[in-house]
């Protein structure tokens, strides 16, 4: 009995039966692939496969490159033939791309393979988008919240198993890992085609067009500001371990630490904060307490150079989980925002074009964060916090127009404005 209750409990929190659960199921799945695959990937290619680590960087900044040409064309096909048949198709692509990554021989073939394997990404981000729009429910924001939740439990579990292979660190280990990583975009396809309906597509109007979103000012700002607010995510991956490595007298286990809590805090509290964030306005007003988390951490990460060693680990476990309770909003911000101004009928192209923007944020970010913010020290994380809260405090102004234009009807896309893609009635053949 007891069991059973656990069971019970367990049961709903993780979904309802039904289309959303399937998608937290797959995208879980196939999350714990990624975590297994992204931990690993550099040093496959370059102890593995031998290539230059110049070479491996040339491949994947062409291969991110071109995937953002997929985004729109693919949110297109999400809108005209139905969101499922899309996700599935780049599953599947992504499934094999993975799998011949075991196959590469020389620089031309990973960057074809690299190139391919991110169009097909770019595609699911633009047709999951859309899918988790029809599956949305009625309390979308909890059910966001609650697949964001999942996705980083995914990776945290990935994460920790591709740390057992980097201690064998043999060929048959790393290609283990890219194995299962195949597998898991395999299996997330076979769990979206028993458990996800195959949504019919919105009826449009004749107005519409393919390219309608990039005539959404109120759209097009927004994705703006969700692109350079994506600089926060390397701050904790790629800035911060550098600056504690180069420049603290930190042990160099804190920077093990603070990626373990950073993941940490954003699986315990995505879906008791996302979950309150479902209009456009409440995530006006997210994006500008992100802005002002992030104002509070940058300057604390800084300051870690400035402390005894005994103090600093200490003093970078505060800043991250501060700056993670910033991450926490502003994801939940980028969910009420980049679906709730969207229409219904044109989710796929307007999530095809919001993934174009974060990606080339994160593109853009290595660069940014490297040479203007550690080039400047101290001054450089100072500037960095200013330009977060910055970019937080144009949020509600963004949302207000946004909400503005679709309630007028003076939708900026040329296209009427539908109704709140959270509130679309789910229909499914």
């Amino acid at each position: 009995m007891i069991a059973q209750g656990s069971g019970h409990r367990i049961s709903n929190w993780l979904a309802p039966e039904g289309p959303q659960r399937a998608l937290i199921l797959a995208s879980f799945v196939s999350r714990v692939g990624n975590g297994l695959f992204n931990t690993a990937a550099v040093l496959y290619f370059t102890l593995v496969v031998h290539l230059p680590a110049a070479q491996v960087g040339v491949g994947l900044t062409i291969a991110g490159l071109t995937g953002l040409l997929a985004g729109i064309p693919a949110g297109n096909l999400a809108d005209r033939y139905g969101p499922r048949t899309v996700w599935l198709t780049s599953l599947a692509m992504q499934a094999v791309t993975m799998a011949a990554f075991v196959f590469i021989q020389s620089w031309a073939t990973f960057t074809l393979i690299a190139t391919l394997d991110r169009l097909a990404a770019a595609a699911s981000g633009a047709a999951g988008g859309a899918l988790v729009a029809r599956a949305g429910g009625e309390r979308p924001a909890a059910f966001r919240a609650k697949l964001r939740t999942f996705v980083n439990l995914g990776v945290v579990l990935g994460t920790v198993g591709a740390g057992f292979a980097l201690a064998v660190n043999s060929r048959s280990a790393y290609t283990a890992l890219i194995l299962a990583n195949a597998a898991s975009f395999a299996c997330a396809g076979l769990i979206a085609l028993v458990g996800v309906p195959d949504y019919r597509p919105l009826p449009r109007p004749e107005e519409h067009r393919g390219w309608s979103v990039l005539a959404d000012r109120p759209y097009v700002s927004f994705v703006a500001l969700y692109g350079a607010m994506g600089l926060q995510y390397q701050t904790v991956s790629l800035l911060l371990p550098i600056w504690l490595s180069a420049h603290t007298d930190a042990p160099r286990w804190t920077v093990a630490v603070v990626y373990a809590v950073n993941s940490g805090v954003c699986v315990l509290l995505q879906s008791r904060i996302g979950s309150r964030i479902e209009t456009p306005r409440q995530g006006g007003r997210a994006f500008r307490i992100a802005g002002l988390l992030f104002l509070v951490s940058c300057p604390l990460m800084a300051l870690t150079a400035d402390v005894p060693a005994w103090v600093a680990p200490g003093l970078a476990i505060l800043a991250v989980c501060v700056h993670s309770l910033g991450e926490v909003w502003e994801s939940s911000a980028g969910f009420a925002l980049g679906f709730g101004l969207a229409p219904d009928h044109a989710q796929g192209q307007y999530q095809g074009f919001l993934g174009i923007g974060f990606d080339a944020g994160q593109a853009l970010a290595p660069v940014i964060l490297t040479t203007a913010v550690l080039g400047l020290g101290h001054a450089g994380w100072l500037l960095l916090g200013v330009f977060f809260a910055a970019l937080g405090a144009a949020g509600p102004v963004v949302a207000a127009w946004g909400e503005r234009t679709r309630r007028t009807g003076q939708d900026p896309s040329g296209t009427s404005p539908g109704r709140s893609g959270d509130a679309a009635l789910l229909d499914a053949e």
